[in-house]
């Protein structure tokens, strides 16, 4: 949010510099996130000068355009080369001169000395919206013929130099999110250390109504969702362009004046933090207002032009007969204020946090007004705001107030009441701070003490503080005003030891981390929520399965993820775009699952689970081209390594692991693991090139996925064993296998080591061939065998035994021939 210096201190009598000042703010738990020096208007016009046409003649070489020179003061008459239809002899006019920087948005240009078809050019005669003060381009400005030549632009327009904090706001503290709101937390800050420190807001008292002649009735039918409702008519308005003093304020902040009524309801907004809206009084038909819901489907068209079909859930502000905004969110097209608006209804409101919430992400609609209301505004707030603006309005565009207030308030919320003990003050903070620190900050921060005991204090606090509810709280907001850097860290440590005989998952987490990292993997960190589109149409992750959010941010994040497979696509999309294509990412996360079936009365979570994963993703060339190598590119054994080696370093026994084909919708070809429980620990393999194109990545992706809370629950204690190196030899014989395709290494494996549990040490595969010269469905594997017996020399003897048993089983269990 951004936070004006000059229009801070008109609240708050401290003078300090805006360095001091950011970080005041930020040690209270408002963090500046950039301090900026500001004009009023984008680069405060500086190089802009009033200056005189002395001739105007026609171009030889344009039907358009005019040769002109004249003087800005400086001597020498500039020939400027002018498009206006407008320029004449003795115009005063506004001269851009060569080296000016021109703004139109966030885009800049700069004027230079140019020949316009073939004439010299030496500067710019500038028309309203080319230098910020308008957005009229029908011709160039003509000032008054007083206007001195020579003056700055700046010094003429009374051009303001600020300052720009942008405070960033947590969503807990939507009571900051207003001038008021920061000066509010600022007093208390420095009220500590200088007691004539205050917060000073603006007087209410000259508020009178004047006359009843237009009177407003209101009624609020849908009472939940608009808990107060307030409103006063003012007659006989003069709806023009603001003062400048209006204007710059919400100029310096990013605002673009619209007219007086419209700006006046903005400046209180960011003044006081509570939205307003002012609606053309000769427009509402029957001449009274309704707060209610319209029926499903109904359309109306907002501000913007943009016919909206409305949800029955959606609260409305309407006439007798149609509706007029969206409360709390956004203003329709035909009801607010215009140039020939003369008696106005001003409301001034409290919606429900969560109806607005609900309607605004409905309609992908996010204003300053529902932005507040969202968060929770001051329900006891409505009367003083709309006072204020009114009496704006009296001020700076004339009329009358012509109706008593109208304030619909059924039920009053009530001050949060909150005991709290001077011990735990002291206890939580670590410090006595002294019960006069304690009280100056209690009430700077407008919570009242409604009494006292030498124990401690019972509170009322506003209920604009949604995030003060418990006495910790109190003590978290008196800590961050008092300092936390004030709160001296002692010489002496309290601890304690304990002892657990589980794995330390988060230990092991890191080390595994490190791996991966030592191994050229850079770890990703990807949001829980992710889009429900990316769920539809599969069958290992279904949609029905997904735990949808109630209250979705955008249809991007509407629900939690039940795989970690699509936000490492999102990175490798967004690496492989910006020409990063050799890849390799891990993230550690939740992945969350909703289990109808499981539904138990009594108990709402038991639906619900979630399970930590081990994602890992290969893309791209393994290695790069040099002088030494070619590019070589990754593949899926390369990611079985890397899963491997996990295991590995975890301490289990490969051989003891089961492995299984795998395919689903997400990976096309693919290997499970299991533990000899049956217990799935991961899957790896190729990503579904369907999945890839929807990615928008144009490659081929490896997956894998590690269930590390399963993985955790199979590890044991392992000890780290070593023996010696053994002083007999080991031997290899190799066995050449034909085989149906559909038999794999591993079924191989597991009956070599079945067969021979004792001698054999490990089976290699080191070559697979399919081709001619081979029967039809049939493969040709290489395998490897290493034998060894760590006491003695083999022999012949020992070893061709093994061999036959081998070579007896392949052609029983799984019809080998021998090639």
């Amino acid at each position: 949010m951004n936070i004006s210096y000059n229009w801070l201190k008109e609240y708050i009598n401290v003078d300090v510099s805006t360095d001091e000042l950011s970080k005041a703010l930020t040690s209270i738990g408002l963090e500046v996130g950039s301090v900026e020096e500001v004009q009023t208007i984008k680069g405060g016009l500086d190089g802009l000068v009033i200056g005189e046409v002395l001739t105007c003649g026609s171009h030889e070489n344009s039907d358009h355009l005019h040769v002109t020179t004249v003087n800005v003061g400086t001597g020498e008459p500039l020939q400027i080369v002018c498009g206006a239809p407008n320029v004449a002899v003795g115009q005063k006019v506004i001269v851009a001169t060569v080296g000016t920087k021109l703004y139109s948005g966030e885009e800049s240009f700069t004027i230079k000395r140019s020949k316009i078809r073939g004439v010299e050019s030496l500067g710019m005669i500038c028309a309203e919206d080319e230098i910020g003060i308008g957005t009229s381009h029908e011709g160039i400005i003509v000032l008054p013929s007083e206007a001195v030549v020579g003056t700055f632009a700046k010094d003429y327009y009374g051009i303001k130099n600020d300052t720009l904090l942008e405070v960033d706001i947590t969503p807990n503290r939507i009571d900051a999110a207003s001038h008021v709101g920061v000066a509010r937390d600022l007093a208390a800050f420095y009220a500590l250390k200088d007691k004539s420190v205050k917060l000073t807001k603006p007087s209410v008292n000259t508020f009178k109504v004047q006359n009843t002649n237009l009177t407003i009735p209101v009624t609020v039918e849908n009472t939940e969702a608009c808990p107060r409702y307030s409103a006063v008519t003012i007659s006989g308005v003069n709806v023009k362009e603001s003062p400048d003093w209006l204007k710059n304020h919400l100029q310096i902040i990013g605002l673009r004046p619209i007219n007086n009524i419209v700006d006046i309801t903005n400046f209180v907004l960011h003044e006081l933090g509570q939205p307003l809206h002012a609606f053309d009084a000769d427009k509402i038909k029957g001449g009274r207002v309704i707060v209610k819901n319209m029926p499903e489907g109904s359309v109306f068209t907002t501000l913007d032009g943009v016919d909206r079909k409305l949800s029955g859930a959606d609260l409305m502000i309407c006439d007798s007969e149609d509706a007029m905004s969206i409360g709390g969110v956004f203003g329709g097209l035909h009801s607010g204020v215009s140039e020939i608006t003369q008696n106005v209804f001003l409301e001034s409101a409290y919606f429900n946090p969560v109806t607005i919430r609900k309607t605004a992400r409905r309609h992908v609609l996010n204003t300053d007004a529902s932005f507040r209301f969202e968060r929770g505004c001051d329900p006891n707030n409505t009367i003083y705001v709309l006072k204020r603006c009114a009496l704006l309005i009296q001020e700076i565009a004339g009329g009358q107030i012509s109706s008593e207030i109208v304030d619909f308030y059924p039920t009053e919320v009530k001050p949060f009441e909150i005991e709290l003990s001077l011990h735990k003050i002291n206890t939580l903070i670590g410090k006595e701070i002294g019960k006069s620190n304690i009280e100056t900050i209690i009430g700077a921060l407008e919570m009242k003490i409604v009494s006292q005991s030498t124990n401690g204090y019972v509170l009322h606090v506003p209920v604009y503080r949604v995030d003060v509810q418990r006495d910790v709280d109190v003590i978290e907001d008196i800590l961050r005003i008092y300092g936390y850097n004030n709160v001296e860290i002692g010489d002496t440590l309290k601890s304690n030891l304990s002892f657990t005989s589980k794995p330390d998952s988060y230990k092991l987490q890191n080390i595994i981390a490190e791996q991966l990292t030592a191994q050229g993997f850079n770890e990703v960190l990807n949001n829980s929520l992710t889009k429900a589109a990316y769920y539809n149409n599969l069958t290992s992750n279904t949609a029905a399965h997904a735990v949808k959010m109630l209250n979705p941010l955008s249809s991007d994040l509407n629900v939690m993820r039940q795989t970690l497979i699509f936000g490492g696509m999102e990175n490798i999309a967004r690496n492989i775009n910006r020409k990063n294509t050799d890849l390799k990412f891990y993230e550690f996360g939740n992945c969350y699952y909703y289990h109808v079936e499981n539904k138990k009365v009594g108990d709402n979570l038991a639906a619900y689970s979630e399970d930590f994963h081990l994602g890992m993703w290969l893309t791209g060339n393994k290695r790069c081209q040099s002088w030494v190598t070619a590019d070589e590119k990754s593949s899926v054994y390369e990611l079985k390594a890397f899963v491997d080696n996990i295991f590995r370093k975890l301490g289990f026994n490969l051989r003891k692991l089961v492995e299984g084909n795998y395919a689903d919708d997400l990976l096309s070809e693919a290997l499970t693991i299991y533990s000899r429980s049956g217990k799935k620990l991961a899957i790896y393999g190729i990503v579904q090139p369907k999945i890839c194109k929807m990615m928008d990545v144009d490659a081929e992706v490896y997956f894998a996925d590690l269930n590390w809370n399963s993985i955790i629950s199979e590890l044991g204690d392992h000890s780290v064993l070593y023996t010696e190196l053994s002083k007999f030899p080991e031997v290899k014989r190799d066995l050449a296998l034909l085989l149906d395709k559909n038999v794999t290494f591993a079924e191989i494996e597991k009956i070599a080591y079945e067969t021979e549990r004792k001698l054999l040490k490990s089976v290699n595969l080191f070559d697979v061939y399919e081709g001619k010269n081979l029967e039809p469905g049939k493969k040709s594997y290489a395998v490897s065998f290493i034998i060894q017996d760590e006491t003695r020399t083999l022999t012949d003897g020992q070893i061709e035994p093994i061999m036959k048993k081998l070579k007896y089983n392949f052609e029983t269990k799984l019809g080998a021939k021998l090639r």
